[in-house]
């Protein structure tokens, strides 16, 4: 396991596809029942995502049947990428499956490029709470707000 700013982050597994549609994620969504959660254990190699456990425990809140966190980077943002969080139901050929506690975080191939061995965290403040991509080593630098990042050439 490695620490991450205080938090613990296992690396996930990669299972199977499901099938897609999407649906905008927002962090206002009411509780539900809190599932046990366990952590997988840890696959070597290039490619991985780490959920922190305050991620996986919020997935487990707002996420029904098949839903799962869709991680995207698209162009924009004051530094060249910005992270996007989607909840989703669909999973594409080319999407990468990651999963950490019957939490799944699913990130397509070319997003998986500017993402891979970074941190999903959710994080809860007075102003705001969300997902976040923490200790990204694809990102050179990173807006205050950490939504957006400019990546190392």
């Amino acid at each position: 396991m490695a620490a991450v700013r205080g938090l613990t982050a296992v690396a996930l597994r990669v299972v199977t596809p499901w099938q897609r549609s999407s649906r905008i994620l927002t962090a206002s969504r009411g509780p539900r029942a809190l599932r046990e959660v366990s952590s997988s254990s840890p696959e070597a190699g290039e490619g991985q995502i780490h959920l922190t456990d305050s991620c996986v425990q919020r997935l487990l809140e707002i996420t029904e049947g098949s839903e799962f966190l869709r991680l995207e980077v698209e162009g924009g943002g004051c530094s060249g990428f910005q992270y996007k969080f989607s909840l989703d139901t669909v999973i594409n050929p080319d999407d990468r499956v990651f999963e950490k506690g019957g939490a799944r975080v699913v990130v397509d191939s070319d997003s998986l490029a500017f993402v891979k061995g970074a941190h999903v965290d959710f994080s809860q403040e007075l102003i705001r709470s969300s997902f976040q991509v923490l200790n990204n080593p694809q990102a050179q630098q990173g807006c205050s707000c950490g939504s957006s990042f400019s990546v190392k050439l």
